[in-house]
Parts: C-alpha cells; structure tokens; sequence
C-alpha cells in the first residue's frame, strides 16, 4: 500500500467531490505526465509517499500534528476504491493549517526518540520492514518531500486528495 496525494484546485475539488471517476481520471493523467518529466516535490501536483504512510501517521499523531494528513479527513461519498479504499480529502483551509505545523516540526524532530523497534512493537504498516530494522531515514526522506508538496499546495490555495493506492 502506497501513500497517495494530489493537489487540487478549490473549483477540481468540489468536481471531485461531486464526480470521483471524474477525479481519478485527472490525477492518473497528471501521475503519468509528472512520473515521466521526474517533476520534484515542491512543483508536484501528485506524490506518493511510499510505504512510509503507516509510520508518518503514527508519528505525527505521536506530535499531535492537528491534520490528518495521511488518511485525509472527509470522505468522498460514494467514490469507488482507489486502490485501498476510496479517496478522502483535505479543504484548503485544512491544507494551509496543514502546511503552517509542517513548518514547524523538522523530519530529524519527528522521528526523534524514536527507533525501528518502537514501530515494529506498535505494529506499523508495514511491520515487517520495521522488525528487519529499517532505518528511520526512509520515513524522514519521505516526509521530507511531503513538507514542501503542502507548502506549495497551501500557497496556491489548493485542497488535497489523499488515498492508499
């Protein structure tokens, strides 16, 4: 399972919202478009953070980060599975109130204090990388990337898409 993001503008967010299939074809389109140009996180209207979503979760709900950015926090009513499950969605307000605490919390202090055993003991997906001791670099590369993808769409005024693909 795959962490999945995308950008949005407020008018393709009440699309979406009102037409997922709609939605899904628009964000499989841009994936394809910026997968093969390699656009960077900052520039990106989609991202995916990798495996790493189980642990970002448990670590910013561990920092009681005020937005649920990683499963999103209202749902698309009657969306088909994305993947994991149907696409959830974060309103621009939530994105900027979102992108104003990821300013303040840098990835070396998220993962602080924290090692692959703790996440292996409370059973973070995927556990099995964190019982073979997996490093925490992995989760701070990831939410490295994740920081700037908020600030740009917080500064733009877009709300954000977020699913496990």
């Amino acid at each position: 399972m795959i962490g999945e993001y995308a950008r949005v503008t407020p008018a393709e967010l009440d699309r979406a919202v009102r037409d997922p299939e709609w939605a899904l074809r628009l964000v499989g389109r841009r994936m394809d478009a910026e997968a093969a140009r390699g656009t960077p996180p900052a520039k990106a209207r989609c991202l995916d953070v990798d495996q790493a979503w189980g642990a970002l979760g448990f670590l910013l709900a561990r920092a009681a980060f005020p937005v649920d950015i990683v499963h999103g926090e209202d749902a698309i009513e009657d969306a088909e599975d994305w993947g994991y499950g149907p696409p959830r969605f974060l309103t621009p307000d939530r994105v900027r109130l979102a992108a104003k605490a990821l300013d303040q919390i840098s990835a070396e202090d998220l993962t602080s204090g924290v090692t692959p055993e703790d996440l292996a003991g409370a059973r973070v997906y995927p556990a099995l990388i964190w019982e073979r001791g997996q490093s925490l670099d992995y989760v701070r590369h990831h939410y490295a990337r994740l920081c700037p993808f908020f600030r740009t769409a917080a500064d733009a005024g877009d709300g954000v898409l977020i699913w496990l693909g």
